[in-house]
């Protein structure tokens, strides 16, 4: 309660800090600050630059003279782009406060909703000497979200129109539940079991005591009846029932492990400061550390099957960059000194001059004025900061920036070059915006000479086809060059207009952009028109930066059994690409499209299509790419079938997605029937609603904000921290709570039922073997201290093994330490342990033999210290056999709680606390010296001895099936070299065992290793280095193709190791696609 506690008051305490941020409003002619959870609907904000908005609002005004500003909404959509967002004519004159509380107007507008690119309304403008109100239409154009920020505007004024949970990224948002790890529900399922067990037996010794109370015996046993008879032990009435029962089950309730509970908690404390402590896990960069924002998932982090990721700022590091080009038919890459050819070829200065010179201008990128003077006089007051609407543009306007074309200033009115030190100044006439249906812009410019300069960029499956001239072919092969490499290209073309050819062209642009009726399709068919008889000039390369390991990170999840789902709000063709260069998508998948479906019926065509297409070639790897739109109609309609066909693809995308969809997406494989366990990744507040619906949150620490941080389980810095966080921290903490558990679950079995042996044996009296403090210490000093040890700092393997070999996280999917069989072994063995504690005490003195040389017999409290001393040593020793990671810290917790446990009793038992401390608690000691007396007899030393090994025989005999039938990591590194002579070497090759092998290499690791000695093979004498091989004669076996087309063979070879007396033999399974690192790790 207080670890929650304290988890839920960190979360208050930035929810807060959120809620009283600082905004300005505009009261009375005055700015005034204020806190953001006090801002209310139609109040007029004044926000600055690089602010997060508070709130929904209507841009009334900003610092320009236009009234636009640029905004990046890359905390809501993941774009990182900037959008332009303008005012209406009538309010962007309003700059000031005073002049706008002159403004009267209304605005009615829908009611809020989850859609982040749709927002209808009006605002009716009461001017002075007008009869009406000017009416103006509003939309999405007009709308500045909460959670956006202001971007090359000083300030912006706008009205509040949806606040706090009204707002658009709230509604996006899933209200964050209580989640629980999937050990945690199986625990508490065992634990409901063991309460009707303890119902079960606590009724059954009830019964059985009356059955025997109504003997005809008892009344003829004299030395107990008549005295239990005078106490009304022997009452039928309902209370007397309800005495005995209640009194069993006060005796029995040691079977539940209450201080479980508290043990789990603190362990998952420690293991949640743990992450933040790890260095592996710290951001030099940022000079930020991994943080734990709950303790109760820490094993759900060894559980991970599906994991759905954002791209921008998760998988990629937001930043573009320029590669290569190609011009005139030349390949060139950029280096030190500019673009340098690929080949011996180069083409012309004057079409190299051009080519450049179009990258600096087909863009529609904003230039921050200059903060000295606002115009640049020398090279260092030359850098400028370019926003842009698209990543690719910032890019490549950055490169003509290095290879001495500048630009200075852009606005939508006109472009400034610097060239060679002159300012050239380019007017713009018409942007021909981008369209995915066209896949290309243009802009048309009046050049310094008067010309009238077209310029298109985009797809090369659409420019090229616009072409009529140039080196098509050429830039054609040069852009699948790049494509290979994973670069995003773009296409350039020019055409030079005549004055007659604009006007026309202009007056149908004015027609379409004016039309009221199918407005985008005249403009698209005007666009097409115009884009015509282009001559190509070149291609550019541009890479979209990962974060680094990023390709590494995402092949090791595979190997793990982690299926990886790429979840954006970005565009398709963006989308795809990073799916492609960070290695999501493989170029022999065959990518499965669900986009621009307009109707559920389609939609549902679309996927039955793709189901019968998968049916008829199932050894194929697929690839899903599916957009918002087609989304929405088959979460709506086609679920079914979407989960069914997403599950059988190696890899899924969604694009264009709202945030409420990636929750719905996260969802849809969260319910499905195998109820798999689920990961969410990002970090922006577009990335919330799925990582609180994900079974496990993850947030990244990137240029988004803090939203995704704040609300996930678990934060860092970088992309590639997962692996240590999923393949090392998740799979340690998962096998330490597991054991945890399941060692809770052991040793009260291993105590208590004794109790209702004792109970058979007594007649189903009341009666308890064991002294009570015996009962208070068992759980708290006897044996709590070392499993609380060992869920803090045990690690079954070496962090580097993990890393080295990813194959071993899927192990422990599905829960699988927590499973029947495995939870009914160890209380299996804790019965069988109880059995050998009493009754092999209870042979040792039938029929009342003596074993101390006075031939005084041992009495109750002597034979319960007995079972009590065996059971607190097995128990200790069995954690011992468990525990994989010894230290300084874990052996003298292991010593204190062992030695402890004869210390204390001797303290407790060998004085008379009631005479020195005169309390009346000890007037009833009844274990004076008893403990002395108890381990006096060398019989109980010899009886000792041979208990615990019959009390661990079923457990070796376990342990060593396991370690030759499934061979688990730990078996492997344990396991002793078995000498094997000349003789028996020939034998390892024949079928039979040959077969056996085969049946252990369907282990998930696929490796099982065999030693011979030193002298066994003749070519070890010979001079091999280290770490050469020899082959063993098998002949290479195919059997069969996997999915996927992969053969499988086997082989064996045995391997000279310097460091050791022995051969090694290994078998392993090698595939023809296998990676370096399955390799290593075979070899290994």
């Amino acid at each position: 309660m207080i670890k929650q506690g304290y988890e839920d008051f960190l979360r208050h305490k930035t929810d807060k800090e959120v809620n009283n941020r600082p905004v300005t409003i505009v009261k009375n002619s005055e700015l005034v600050e204020v806190l953001s959870k006090d801002v209310k609907v139609g109040d007029i904000l004044r926000c600055r630059r690089d602010k997060e908005l508070p709130c929904d609002m209507v841009l009334l005004s900003s610092h320009n003279p236009e009234g636009d500003c640029y905004v990046t909404t890359a905390n809501l959509d993941g774009e990182t782009n900037l959008k332009i967002f303008r005012s209406l004519p009538e309010t962007a004159i309003l700059q000031d406060e005073e002049s706008l509380m002159d403004l009267h107007a209304v605005i009615k507008c829908q009611q809020p909703i989850t859609d982040l690119y749709k927002f209808v309304g009006v605002m009716e403008l009461h001017q002075p000497g007008q009869s009406g109100p000017v009416v103006r239409s509003l939309n999405a154009e007009n709308m500045l979200l909460r959670g956006s920020k202001v971007k090359n505007t000083l300030f912006v004024f706008g009205v509040a129109v949806y606040t706090g949970e009204q707002s658009k990224v709230a509604l996006n948002s899933k209200k964050k539940g209580q989640k629980f790890s999937c050990l945690e529900k199986s625990m508490n399922k065992y634990l409901i079991a063991m309460l009707i067990y303890l119902v079960i037996q606590t009724c059954l010794a009830t019964g059985l005591k009356y059955y025997f109370n109504n003997k005809d015996i008892t009344p003829k046993s004299w030395y107990f009846y008549p005295a239990a008879e005078d106490q009304g032990d022997y009452s039928d009435s309902v209370l007397k029932f309800f005495e005995d029962l209640l009194s069993f089950l006060v005796l029995f309730n040691y079977i539940i492990p209450i201080s479980l509970y508290v043990t789990l908690e603190m362990q998952k404390f420690s293991g949640s400061v743990w992450i933040g402590l790890d260095l592996d896990l710290y951001d030099e960069v940022t000079d930020q550390r991994a943080k734990a924002n709950t303790s109760d998932l820490n094993e759900e982090l060894g559980q991970v099957e599906y994991m759905f990721t954002d791209k921008t700022g998760t998988l990629t590091e937001n930043e573009m960059q320029f590669r290569q080009c190609s011009i005139g038919g030349v390949k060139y890459r950029e280096g030190d000194t500019g673009l340098l050819p690929c080949s011996d070829e180069e083409t012309s200065e004057i079409k190299l001059r051009e080519f450049i010179l179009s990258m600096a201008l087909c863009h529609t990128v904003h230039v921050n004025e200059d903060e000295v003077d606002g115009r640049a006089r020398s090279d260092s007051e030359l850098r400028r900061n370019y926003e842009a609407s698209s990543p690719d543009e910032k890019a490549l306007v950055e490169a003509a920036n290095r290879l001495s074309i500048i630009l200075a200033r852009g606005t939508p009115e006109y472009q400034e070059i610097l060239v060679d030190d002159k300012l050239v100044r380019y007017d713009v006439l018409n942007v021909l915006e981008f369209d995915p249906t066209r896949k290309c812009m243009s802009i048309i410019l009046r050049t310094p000479e008067g010309n009238i300069l077209l310029i298109c960029k985009g797809a090369e499956s659409t420019i090229i086809h616009k072409c009529t001239s140039g080196p098509k072919e050429e830039v054609l092969r040069h852009v699948t060059d790049f494509a290979v490499e994973g670069l995003r290209t773009l296409c350039f073309a020019t055409r030079t207009l005549t004055e007659e050819e604009y006007g026309e062209m202009n007056k149908k642009l004015h027609e379409a952009a004016t039309a009221l009726d199918d407005r985008e399709e005249k403009q698209t068919e005007v666009f097409n028109m115009i884009e015509n008889n282009l001559t190509l000039i070149g291609a550019t390369a541009v890479e979209d930066k990962l974060q680094d390991k990023v390709v590494e990170t995402l092949e090791k999840l595979r190997e793990a059994g982690i299926k990886i789902w790429v979840l954006t709000g970005d565009k398709q063709e963006t989308a795809v690409n990073i799916s492609h260069s960070c290695g999501h998508f493989k170029p022999t998948m065959r990518e499965l499209m669900v986009v621009k479906t307009t109707d559920q019926r389609s939609c549902g065509e679309r996927l039955a299509s793709h189901h019968e297409q998968m049916g008829l070639d199932p050894r194929s790897e697929y690839a899903l790419v599916i957009d918002g739109a087609s989304l929405h109609f088959a979460l709506e309609d086609h679920h079914e079938s979407l989960r069914n066909l997403c599950l059988k693809c190696v890899a899924v995308l969604c694009c264009r997605m709202s945030p409420l969809q990636k929750a719905l997406v996260v969802k849809l494989v969260k319910c499905s029937p195998e109820a798999p366990s689920t990961m969410a990744i990002g970090d922006g507040a577009n990335d919330v609603s799925m990582i609180q619906e994900a079974h496990l949150g993850l947030g990244i620490m990137g240029k988004e904000g803090r939203q995704a941080v704040r609300n996930s389980d678990y934060a860092f810095a970088r992309f590639s921290f997962l692996l240590k966080l999923l393949l090392v921290h998740g799979h340690w903490y998962y096998n330490r709570i597991a054991v945890t558990v399941q060692y809770f679950f052991y040793k009260n079995f291993a105590f208590i039922t004794a109790q209702f042996y004792y109970a058979c044996h007594s007649y189903f009296s009341h009666q308890t073997v064991y002294e009570s403090l015996y009962l208070t210490l068992f759980n708290i000093t006897c044996t709590g201290l070392p499993i609380l040890v060992y869920g803090i700092m045990e690690q079954n393997m070496k962090a580097k093994d993990l890393l080295a070999n990813p194959r071993y996280y899927r192990r422990l999917n599905r829960n699988s330490l927590m499973t029947l069989p495995q939870c009914a072994y160890w209380v299996a063995l804790g019965i069988w342990q109880s059995l050998v504690f009493f009754y092999g005490f209870r042979f040792l003195i039938g029929d009342d033999a003596s074993l101390k040389p006075n031939m005084e017999l041992s009495g109750l409290w002597t034979f319960g210290t007995w079972v009590y001393t065996m059971c607190v040593l097995i128990v200790n020793f069995k954690l011992c056999i468990e525990t994989s990671y010894w230290n300084w810290v874990a052996a003298v917790c292991m010593v204190v709680s062992i030695l402890g446990y004869p210390v204390l009793i001797s303290i407790y038992s060998g004085i008379l606390w009631a005479e020195k401390l005169q309390i009346s608690y000890f007037s009833s000691t009844t274990l004076y010296f008893v403990f002395f007396e108890s381990f006096m007899s060398w019989s109980f030393w010899f009886n000792f001895i041979l208990l615990t090994a019959i009390a661990f025989l079923p457990d070796y005999v376990y342990k060593v099936s396991m370690l030759y039938y499934q061979q688990s990591p730990k078996t492997l590194r344990q396991r002793t070299p078995l000498p094997l002579p000349k003789c028996l070497q020939s034998v390892l090759s024949h079928s039979p065992l040959r077969a056996r092998w085969d049946t252990a290499e369907q282990l998930l690791f696929d490796e099982q290793t065999f030693y011979g000695t030193y002298s066994d093979i003749s070519h070890a004498n010979n001079g091999l280095p280290p770490g050469s091989y020899i082959n063993q004669g098998f002949s290479e076996e195919t059997d069969g193709p996997r999915s996927g087309g992969n053969d499988n063979s086997t082989s064996t070879s045995a391997k000279y190791d310097s460091n050791s007396n022995g051969v090694v033999l290994t078998t392993f399974r090698r595939v023809q696609s296998m990676t370096t690192d399955e390799k290593n790790g075979v070899s290994s």
